[in-house]
């Protein structure tokens, strides 16, 4: 029985992991369709915000008064704790415009050693020796997916920048996410969190889109942005993760790597060479480390 629960939660974390992974090459697409940054993130928010009311409307519905209710207090602090998951929307979208999505993956696993160091200046922990080794490796990984050991590869350094601060918001989501409101209901911390997000997407529209709204991107991609970047993977994350426990959930989490870059490879024909493969198999296998070896000592 545990084993077939832990099976089913494998299925969904990775499930979760998968569509994450297929987001930024559906995102690609609609650019080369001539839609803008700000158009994708909030058509994607918009539907996301619209599939967490619906969902949340029908765990009310069903469980009645049995659902936790977020006190004001809660609705603010996620709210706040969102912020982070616009900004990671922002900066990831806008690296993929100028470097390829295989390498802003790449960037956006990064999060291994900004957990780290995150949790070494916020909880005051000193790493542990398996946790160092991680980073080394993922940082060796990274030299190789990213082809910084080619001096003939040219990289944006814009899109490098842009990647790093996706990793640095999605590391501090990560944080948020199992620290605020906690005792709250999944469908409305995601609600609430994506509602923060909204409010930084709609800022960075305001502020940044010079040309009249296309709201085509509703249409087109507005459903898929949001169903494989707002609305599934939260909630298989918060399904599977308590099945599988944290160490098991990371590592199947990983699939999200590969599984971006080989929807490149196929649907964008980006080129992967042996040494970036090699690179994204050190950062998974820096994951596996970390997460392996944190478990046996929980």
């Amino acid at each position: 029985m545990i084993k077939n629960s832990v099976l089913k939660g494998v299925f969904l974390v990775g499930l979760g992991a998968t569509s994450y992974g297929m987001l930024a090459t559906f995102v690609k697409i609609a650019y080369s369709e001539d839609f803008t940054t700000p158009e994708v993130t909030i058509a994607q928010f918009v539907y996301g915000i619209l599939g967490m009311l619906i969902i949340n409307s029908y765990q009310k519905a069903k469980k009645g008064n049995e659902v936790v209710k977020a006190s004001k207090k809660n609705i603010f602090q996620l709210m706040l704790a969102g912020t982070s998951l616009g900004m990671t929307s922002i900066f990831y979208y806008l690296a993929v415009k100028y470097i390829p999505v295989s390498i802003a993956i790449v960037l956006l696993m990064q999060t291994v050693w900004m957990g780290v160091l995150f949790e070494m200046i916020l909880e005051k922990k000193i790493p542990s020796t398996q946790k160092i080794i991680s980073v080394i490796i993922v940082l060796i990984g990274t030299a190789l997916a990213t082809n910084l050991i080619q001096s003939k590869i040219d990289l944006d350094w814009r899109g490098g920048v842009l990647g790093l601060l996706s990793a640095a918001s999605f590391t501090m989501t990560m944080f948020n996410a199992n620290r605020v409101a906690i005792h709250v209901s999944p469908a409305q911390r995601s609600l609430f969190m994506l509602l923060g997000g909204a409010i930084i997407v709609f800022g960075f529209a305001i502020v940044t889109q010079n040309t009249p709204f296309n709201f085509d991107i509703f249409m087109k991609w507005g459903v898929v942005l949001a169903l494989f970047g707002t609305i599934i993977p939260p909630l298989l994350f918060n399904a599977g993760f308590p099945l599988t426990g944290i160490g098991l959930g990371s590592i199947v989490s990983a699939l999200e790597l590969p599984v971006s870059v080989l929807m490149a490879y196929f649907l964008l024909s980006e080129k992967v060479n042996n040494l970036q493969w090699l690179g994204i198999v050190l950062i998974i296998v820096a994951i596996v480390i970390m997460n392996v070896n944190l478990k046996k000592r929980t």
